[in-house]
């Protein structure tokens, strides 16, 4: 099989944000998507973003078109943002964003007819239905094919770094899970998600996905839903790892630190030098330490299988990559990865406001929505919460 890597600019961005449709008094989620894609798509269809409807019924998907900056690409989701209020707003909807909805009952959602949709869930069943979860993913684009599967295997080493940052799924249909990203286990049960499997070049891409084809597991690349893939549509690697974000400026950040790797990567192989890649059994151990622990966990960083706190080794990160983030023009939503290390990621957050409440999960999702709403900061909550 023959599969076409698509040009596209070195180290371009295009994001997608998985929101969340809530009825505004009691939190719970609301399956109106298609009230909210209609118009907004008639009344937009001109602009680079675009809204769509996802799997459940509950959710919309805003797209940003091709940036040369995260700050471009952020730029057309806080648009599609505003144009999904304009419909929302008058309909008592709010909108949230997270790896899980805190309290939410999966067999309460409905599916969004839709042939891929409903054929998904009838080979999956209960797992399917059960993939009442909210993500983001980053593009990025390369320039060589002989780049891609390289870097992805290299971006896999980094795969705890990014759950760990957008952590936001410690509760799960009403319960606490004692997982900071419940979600990227959950996600894991779908016949071709989870890890990447560790190919070196595209030729065995193309095998992998002529098995998989031949064999009727998929019809065609879009159904690999690995936590890192091949996009070869768009000619990116696109980073499906991270749990929904629940501000803008996280989305941002972490954009920025993923296209700030993938350009360290590329430079690397052009200067001729080989990528750091660890066992698969390290890199599945790690990502289940991060899902487990967020920022607290210790993953394994090199072959010798070394241990550091992985917010330590962001650090480390940040600072060999702060001059390609400058070259990138993504300095500032660089540092914002400070900021998450600094005052915590969504998932620590949602805790502390679920203590404070008594183990209310309404005062969550009220947090969630004042967050995406860039309202009242978490400590100005507490502090009405009497905390």
């Amino acid at each position: 099989m023959t599969v076409t890597f698509a040009s596209s600019g070195r180290s371009t961005v295009g994001l997608e944000w998985e929101i969340m449709l809530a009825d505004g008094d009691s939190g719970d989620l609301v399956g109106r998507a298609s009230e909210v894609t209609g118009p907004v798509g008639e009344a937009t269809k001109h602009e680079r973003y675009t809204v769509t409807e996802e799997l459940l019924t509950n959710t919309v998907e805003v797209t940003s078109g091709i940036g040369d900056t995260v700050e471009a690409a952020v730029d057309d989701i806080a648009d599609a943002i505003a144009a999904v209020r304009e419909i929302t707003n008058p309909l008592g909807v709010e909108l949230l964003c997270a790896g899980s909805h805190p309290f939410a009952q999966w067999y309460e959602q409905s599916v969004t007819d839709k042939t891929r949709y409903n054929t998904l869930i009838e080979r999956t069943q209960w797992w399917g239905r059960n993939m009442m979860i909210w993500g983001i993913h980053v593009h990025v684009g390369v320039d060589d094919v002989d780049k891609v599967l390289p870097i992805v295997n290299a971006l896999a080493v980094y795969l705890p770094h990014l759950q760990a940052l957008s952590a936001s799924s410690p509760f799960w249909a009403g319960e606490r899970t004692g997982y900071a990203s419940n979600r990227s286990l959950v996600f894991q049960q779908l016949p071709t998600a989870g890890l990447p499997w560790p190919l070196t070049d595209w030729a065995e891409y193309e095998s992998y996905l002529a098995d998989m084809v031949g064999t009727g597991v998929m019809e065609d690349a879009t159904e690999v839903r690995w936590d890192i893939r091949p996009a070869p549509k768009w000619g990116t690697i696109e980073v499906r790892a991270c749990d929904g974000m629940s501000t803008l400026p996280e989305l941002a950040a972490v954009a920025a630190l993923v296209q700030t790797l993938v350009e360290h990567f590329s430079r690397e192989l052009d200067a001729g030098r080989d990528l750091t890649i660890i066992q698969p059994w390290f890199v599945r151990e790690n990502k289940w330490r991060a899902a487990r622990y967020g920022l607290d966990a210790r993953v394994i960083v090199d072959r010798q299988g070394t241990q550091v706190p992985v917010a330590d080794h962001i650090r480390e990160t940040m600072e060999r990559l702060e001059t390609i983030a400058e070259e990138l023009h993504c300095a500032r939503e660089f540092a914002g990865v400070g900021e998450i290390l600094a005052s915590g990621a969504s998932y620590s957050r949602q805790v502390l406001v679920a203590d404070a409440a008594g183990g209310d999960l309404r005062e969550v999702v009220k947090h969630l929505i004042r967050e995406f709403r860039a309202g009242p900061t978490l400590r100005e909550h507490l502090a009405k919460l009497g905390a």
